[in-house]
């Protein structure tokens, strides 16, 4: 059950109540929360007058005569249009989701404290404290324009905060700390570089299929057909035999039998940012030499989980050395993604493999005690205590071992249990990095602040004024001793240890590469000659095949791109999967008319995923019914999802003789033909079933819808509460694996969970004439007029202006805030 499904139930007893007083003080309640945005204000803590303008869209532009006034301010914005999203991020950040929701919501509160988020998050603060002070007072400035409106606000924060306090007991709105803010950074950690549950899936895979048929169904990148990012010879990276790790020594056999691996708690099956499956990103660079400009041109669209308001939000830092604009984190001072003056930069997810779970080994005689070459070690065992609105205290005991803490219990039937490694269980510097990033003035201080970037890592791609093109990856990724981190490994021999981390010198970067432009999109960075594992499960490379065939085909052309050409890359919704099936429909035919004219649709097809396309749908459809007729026969319905990977059936469409091709459960011996035309078949009667009979109607857009959901009220199946926070649904273009990444999940098809989650194009050759949008608005008041006005842009692959010059901005300028010191 979702996070939010729970609270559903229990809002289902109060609904009659809230709609009578909805209906009495409805208008009232709606824009009390709203804030003040064109007047003059006195906040405490600041030393000289702020100025905020707001464009006809609420985009802030920031003006202070110090650092110090300038993050505070930024905090009180964010405060004004998002502090709901705030406060509900930090209670998710910290385990403490039940002091919101109640006993519903225990079991996550209960993994997020046994995975230690708060006890990571406190450690980093610990860490900046001590080694990096000039942080903690940046933070602490932000946490004071935070305080001064959650002060002036009183209980009038947000129209969600008051729907929820008829459902529980309100809790109390606490001060925000630097600890919130960092908290935030963990969260974000775990949705983009958490490998745990596929180390789980595969041993349990393993155990049940075989390591031969699992193996085989999950290929590895495939590097002859898809593209890297960084060649290793293409580094100027001198790398030695001391580089080289050696990761494949046969692993001690392992009694799956006798290995829980049930997760303490419950991890919620969209994940804590609620978006279900993981769909990518999107970055590129181009130099100067190939633009229309004669400079740069950069392009970024982090693909994140849909969610109402956006991830994102926009805004211009301008202060006396400190002059930046671009994406932030409501929650987070600085700028994430964006420019300064003189550099530009985007990011994507890298995806590396940076978890490795231990299997513990637990003293029969000691239950605190795990065994480590030959002895009983003492384990720490921490008390966490989760306070539950309405309820009583439940405390939980954790127990941490030189790997990690536990997260499966010990059993009666089985004796081992699995404990994890994460890097972020190192001090997070990343805002060390995004304060440097943010004030970086060229190549050399640009890569001075990656070096801080230590999780989530990222694929950094960097523009500057001066012509320069480059790539960086930054993080901490592990050397392991031995084992290849895809399944559970011995943590008693102590030969599966982590000796240390990449040195950042030997990471992948690039500068200026010859080729002339540099594309991101979680394929693979490096070739199989880089001599450090970063992980074997890249993207599956799609995206960055087709990103980089429409460049090529800009420079083959008339030799240069433009920003018109950048944003329609952007939208591009080509599916190369149908690229290797579509071709395979030509020689087949049905009696079925309606199965005839599902493939005359598809082979006129330009197969661009539109929300108008007929065709679009079907093949979607078909691709999910393809992949569970090929496969169900061998590994059973359960585990075909896990094995439906577009590596593989890319190969499999170039193998008409593969073994899994014929379904097992008949006499007969059926070839690839079969197959198709069968899952074909099952198309047309999903569409019967769900759609309805007119094959008119079944446009990708019927199915394929981006609802934007805020959390938690938007999925608590309450219709007059979802309707009040959420937007949608909006038929959409794009899908997974495609370019425009509207990711869905079989489990509700085509509901969009990931989307590109924010769009930004950087002329460096002219900041003012850059464009960004995100997909909802600045506000996280709900009707508010910029709660949901950038949702038609978003999904017109358009964008708004991303004014820089101080003339642009008054000019563009519809509310001007003033904040002014006092005591």
């Amino acid at each position: 059950m979702k996070l939010a499904a729970r609270i559903g139930l229990i809002l289902l007893g109060i609904i009659a109540l809230l709609i009578v007083v909805l209906a009495i003080v409805g208008v009232v309640n709606v824009r009390r929360p709203f804030p003040d945005t064109d007047t003059t204000l006195t906040i405490p803590g600041l030393q000289d007058e702020v100025n905020v303008y707001r464009d006809e869209n609420g985009i802030p532009h920031i003006y202070a005569q110090n650092e110090h006034d300038l993050f505070l301010a930024q905090g009180y914005v964010h405060a004004q249009d998002r502090f709901w999203q705030m406060e509900f991020w930090r209670h998710v950040s910290l385990g403490r989701v039940s002091e919101i929701a109640g006993a519903s919501t225990v079991d996550i509160d209960t993994f997020i404290r046994t995975m230690g988020w708060n006890r990571i998050a406190e450690e980093s603060l610990t860490y900046y404290e001590s080694e990096a002070p000039e942080m903690l007072t940046i933070m602490e400035a932000y946490s004071e324009g935070v305080n001064a409106y959650i002060a002036e606000q009183g209980d009038n924060i947000s129209l969600n905060y008051t729907i929820l306090g008829l459902v529980n007991d309100k809790w109390e709105i606490e001060p925000w700390e630097p600890l919130h803010t960092i908290a935030w950074a963990v969260v974000m950690a775990d949705d983009l570089g958490g490998n745990w549950s596929e180390e789980i899936q595969r041993a349990n895979l393993i155990k049940e299929l075989g390591e031969g048929t699992t193996a085989n169904l999950l290929p590895f990148y495939p590097y002859d057909s898809r593209p890297v990012m960084v060649p290793t010879d293409a580094m100027n990276i001198e790398f030695t035999n001391e580089d080289s790790e050696t990761l494949f020594q046969q692993m001690q056999q392992v009694d799956w039998a006798n290995v829980n691996t049930d997760i303490v708690g419950r991890y919620p099956a969209d994940g804590f940012l609620g978006g279900g499956d993981y769909v990518g990103s999107n970055n590129w660079v181009i130099s100067g030499e190939h633009t229309d400009t004669g400079m740069p041109l950069l392009a970024n669209d982090p693909h994140l989980s849909i969610q109402m308001p956006a991830i994102w939000y926009q805004v211009g830092l301008h202060a006396p050395g400190f002059n930046v604009e671009g994406f932030s984190f409501a929650g987070v001072p600085g700028i994430v993604v964006g420019h300064n003056d003189n550099i530009a930069w985007g990011v994507t997810n890298v995806g590396p493999d940076v978890q490795d779970l231990y299997i513990e080994k637990i003293n029969p005689n000691n239950p605190n005690q795990a065994e480590f070459m030959g002895e009983w070690e003492d384990m720490d065992v921490i008390e966490e205590v989760i306070k539950v609105n309405g309820g009583e205290d439940v405390v939980l005991e954790v127990k941490i071992t030189r790997h990690g803490p536990i997260i499966s219990d010990l059993r009666d039937d089985v004796s081992d249990v699995l404990a994890i490694r994460w890097t972020a269980q190192e001090p997070m510097r990343t805002l060390e990095s995004i304060m440097g990033l943010n004030k970086a003035q060229n190549y050399e201080e640009f890569r001075e602040a990656m070096r801080y970037w230590d999780v989530p890592s990222q694929n950094v791609v960097y523009a500057d004024v001066e012509g320069n093109i480059a790539y960086q990856m930054p993080g901490l990724i592990p050397i392991r001793a031995n084992g290849d981190g895809l399944v559970p490994v011995p943590g008693w021999t102590g030969e599966y240890e982590w000796e240390g981390w990449v040195p950042y010198e030997k990471l992948p970067a690039i500068l200026n590469p010859e080729w002339g432009y540099i594309a991101t999109a979680n394929h693979a960075i490096v070739d199989e000659e880089y001599p450090y594992l970063i992980t074997y499960y890249w993207a599956d490379g799609d995206r960055g095949e087709r990103i980089v065939d429409m460049i090529e085909a800009e420079l083959n052309g008339d030799g240069e791109l433009t920003q018109e050409d950048l944003a329609r890359i952007q939208f591009d919704s080509r599916s190369l999967m149908a690229d290797s099936y579509v071709p395979l429909l030509d020689g087949l035919s049905s009696s079925d008319e309606k199965v005839q004219a599902a493939l005359e649709r598809l082979r006129g097809w330009d197969r661009q995923a539109r929300r108008d396309s007929v065709p679009a749908a079907l093949f979607e459809i078909f691709y999910m019914q393809l992949v569970q007729r090929t496969l169900t026969d061998e590994v059973g319905a359960d585990n075909v999802r896990a094995f439906s990977g577009r590596v593989l059936f890319h190969q499999l469409a170039d193998n008409p003789d593969a073994v899994w091709w014929d379904d097992t459960t008949t006499s007969a011996k059926e070839t690839q033909a079969d197959i198709l035309l069968t899952a074909l078949e099952d198309t047309v009667a999903w569409f019967d079933e769900n759609v309805g009979g007119d094959m008119n109607d079944w446009t990708w857009g019927s199915i394929h819808t981006a609802t934007f959901s805020s959390n938690p009220l938007g999925e608590s199946g309450i219709a007059p509460i979802e309707a009040i926070v959420n937007r949608g649904p909006f038929p959409a273009d794009g899908g997974s694996s495609i370019v425009n990444a509207n990711g869905w999940s079989w489990s509700n098809p085509a509901a969009v969970t990931g989307h590109p989650s924010m769009r930004m194009l950087v002329d460096m050759s002219d900041f003012d004439a850059s464009e960004w949008v995100i997909p909802t608005g600045e506000s996280g008041h709900p009707y508010h007029p910029h709660y949901d006005d950038q949702i038609e842009l978003w999904l017109n692959g358009e964008y708004l202006p991303m004014v820089w010059s101080e003339d642009a901005v008054l000019e563009t300028a519809v509310d001007h805030l003033v904040l002014t010191p006092g005591e």
